[in-house]
């Protein structure tokens, strides 16, 4: 779900485990289980994902979050959230719950993961970004009031490439009865769902997934050229995928800013946001992020459907191609293959 972006999910997974082995369970719940005006703490990493990998965070980025929020706010945190589902930041946020107590909700901001900070659910339901506050793993923290959701992009992006390229933020902070209609409902249950239905699988992993999706085999093949830098707080580059098997002789190119944004054969869109493109490792169908691309790997490119919020007219300016650069409009990608 994190299409290529996100950070590393075996990272996140892994500073999410210890701290369940050491402070206990986090309970998944409902935003309809919780009072109108408990607090909701979206939380997550901010910056280039192939720096998360040599400086990962402490696991205590999430409490000096929570601790300054309740002293600007004057209200207790009720339930962290996790500001997209996809890699790693679909998994730390549960780290830093178990060592707080707390529960994570059963909803996100993307319901995938998008490079820029304004690309949530809650900018389109128009919930202020302030106050948002950023800190890094060693306790730096700073306070924000970014009057709209360009202002924080560029003040948390600068902030994170002075922390070294990385920071953990908060922002978009709402009421349990704000965020029933102002963010993406059920997608932790959907990534579990994902991930037992992976574990699960004895063969055709990539088929069984893309079934459970509604997704489309974009090609199957060999990576063939990796073109990755980090600039700005963002990794950027393009992967060159030829295809083998039935896809013998093609070529597909999916470009990059943290997330896989575009897919293209010969000048032809296959894919592209706000839809979700995901590389898979052919055998085991586990994704693959941006950042740990290389070549030689044997990879299914794949696309499925976002959530319909993203294909609204606010969705899709928001975080359409246009929104990245593109100059050709929007077209989901079911109706893509179907012309095909």
């Amino acid at each position: 779900m994190g299409a290529g972006g996100g950070g590393s999910p075996q990272i996140g997974l892994l500073a999410a485990l210890q701290a369940i082995e050491e402070f206990g369970p986090v309970p998944l719940v409902d935003l309809d289980e919780l009072p109108d005006d408990a607090l909701i703490m979206p939380c997550g990493m901010v910056g280039a994902p192939t720096v998360s990998l040599e400086k990962p965070g402490n696991g205590w980025e999430g409490v000096w979050l929570r601790d300054r929020i309740e002293a600007l706010t004057g209200q207790k945190v009720a339930a962290l959230m996790c500001t997209e589902i996809g890699g790693a930041n679909g998994c730390e946020p549960i780290g830093w719950a178990a060592r707080m107590g707390l529960p994570i909700v059963d909803a996100d901001g993307m319901g995938r993961a998008f490079p820029e900070m304004p690309q949530v659910s809650m900018h389109l339901a128009g919930i202020r970004p302030d106050p948002c506050v950023i800190t890094d793993e060693r306790g730096n923290v700073n306070v924000l009031y970014p009057t709209n959701g360009l202002w924080l992009e560029r003040l948390c992006r600068s902030t994170a490439v002075a922390f070294g390229g990385r920071g953990v933020t908060s922002e978009y902070l709402m009421t349990a009865e704000q965020a029933r209609t102002a963010t993406v409902r059920g997608s932790v249950s959907r990534a579990i769902m994902i991930g037992q239905l992976i574990a699960e699988s004895a063969d055709d992993s990539v088929g069984k997934l893309l079934d459970a999706v509604d997704g489309v085999r974009l090609i199957e093949g060999k990576v063939v050229d990796v073109e990755r830098r980090t600039t700005g707080g963002f990794v950027r580059g393009s992967v060159i995928i030829e295809g083998l098997r039935g896809d013998s002789g093609r070529l597909v190119r999916i470009e990059i800013q943290n997330e896989n944004l575009v897919a293209l054969e010969d000048g032809k869109v296959l894919a592209s946001v706000p839809d979700i493109i995901t590389v898979l490792d052919t055998q085991s169908a586990e994704a693959i992020t941006t950042e740990v691309l290389r070549y030689g790997q044997r990879i299914t490119a794949v696309a499925f459907p976002c959530d319909p919020i993203w294909r609204t007219d606010k969705g899709i300016e928001s975080a359409g191609p246009r929104a990245f650069g593109y100059e050709f409009a929007y077209q989901k990608v079911e109706d893509i293959h179907e012309l095909a």
